[in-house]
């Protein structure tokens, strides 16, 4: 399974439509993946369906060998710097956040990487700082984070299309940047250096915390007894989510948003006595849960009081 080719876009004017008139093959990019991750498989396997020339990826476990083999077979593996020197003209650096700057800069020390060429990383959370020392050696740099959660298999490559991508690139390179991404079938949104940190928090508090939100729910309902949670679940947080993201605080239902004091009283008992670890967290979510129904005009200041009152009382009981 690949992603469609897509025709191409014109070609870009200022600094970087001369970088892109050097490059070979009718504006391809010769491309290298540092990381064989889930990311960085699936990020590559589409650029080689655009046309991209993707000649060398990095990885050696077990699990970057099975991707590799699903999603770019026939790319050779090689260590780092051998794919920082093959990507002539795009080096895509699909590594978790904590190992990035380390990446690069043991790159950069080894003369790996070369004047004009891109050098890319995928996290949502760096911008273009954490390239500093790839661009003392004279590549360019960009930061572009695609906002997908992703498996590593070759399903992800369907989900690409028409996903927003987080680009942050010196201002010459946005019209190549807009390019790749539209080759990779998605949208770009431009991210300032200094709202990358905020960036990221907005979709790991939005879709990371949502996972765990609906594992507590799920756990919660075995406990009372449902046989196949998924199965109650789903229809109630598909409707949930298309509500929110189209109505948002309009979509707010249930006992925070009635001030239904006696009704969250009698959740936090039951949690409390069944799965103390879950009283925390649906604290902090009804309090801010009460916060936007508040602010929203969902529920009136004299009506909550009541509501916010438990809310407070249980809380100072979880801190004792």
């Amino acid at each position: 399974m690949s992603a469609p080719l897509r025709p191409r876009p014109a070609a870009p004017h200022g600094p970087a439509a001369s970088w892109d008139r050097a490059v070979p093959g009718a504006r391809l990019l010769t491309v290298g993946v540092v990381g064989a991750g889930r990311v960085g498989t699936v990020l590559g396997a589409a650029l080689a369906a655009a046309g991209h020339p993707v000649v060398a990826v990095s990885g050696s476990s077990g699990a970057s060998r099975a991707r590799l083999a699903l999603l770019l077979p026939e790319v050779p593996r090689r260590p780092v710097a051998a794919v920082a020197h093959a990507a002539a003209d795009l080096l895509l650096i699909a590594v978790p956040d904590d190992r990035l700057a380390e990446v690069v800069a043991d790159l950069a020390e080894r003369g790996a990487l070369h004047p004009g060429q891109i050098v890319a990383h995928t996290s949502g959370a760096h911008g273009l700082a954490v390239l500093a020392p790839a661009v003392a050696a004279g590549a360019r740099p960009l930061a572009l984070h695609p906002a997908m959660t992703f498996t590593g298999t070759p399903d992800d490559l369907a989900r690409l299309d028409g996903i927003s991508y987080g680009v942050t690139v010196p201002a010459d390179l946005r019209p190549l940047a807009a390019r790749l991404v539209a080759d990779l079938g998605g949208v770009p949104e431009w991210v300032a250096e200094s709202d990358r940190p905020l960036y990221h928090a907005a979709l790991a508090h939005g879709a990371n915390h949502l996972v765990t939100l609906v594992n507590e729910a799920t756990d919660r309902l075995r406990d009372a007894g449902v046989s196949r949670p998924e199965k109650v679940l789903a229809p109630l947080l598909r409707a949930a989510l298309e509500n929110a993201l189209r109505l948002g605080d309009d979509a707010l239902t249930g006992p925070v948003s009635r001030g239904d004091a006696g009704t969250v009283q009698r959740h936090l008992a039951r949690l409390a006595a069944t799965a103390p670890e879950s009283v925390p967290a649906y604290l902090a979510l009804a309090r801010r849960t009460a916060d936007r129904a508040i602010a929203a005009g969902r529920l009136r200041p004299v009506d909550a009081q009541s509501l916010l009152g438990v809310l407070a009382d249980s809380g100072r009981e979880v801190a004792a």
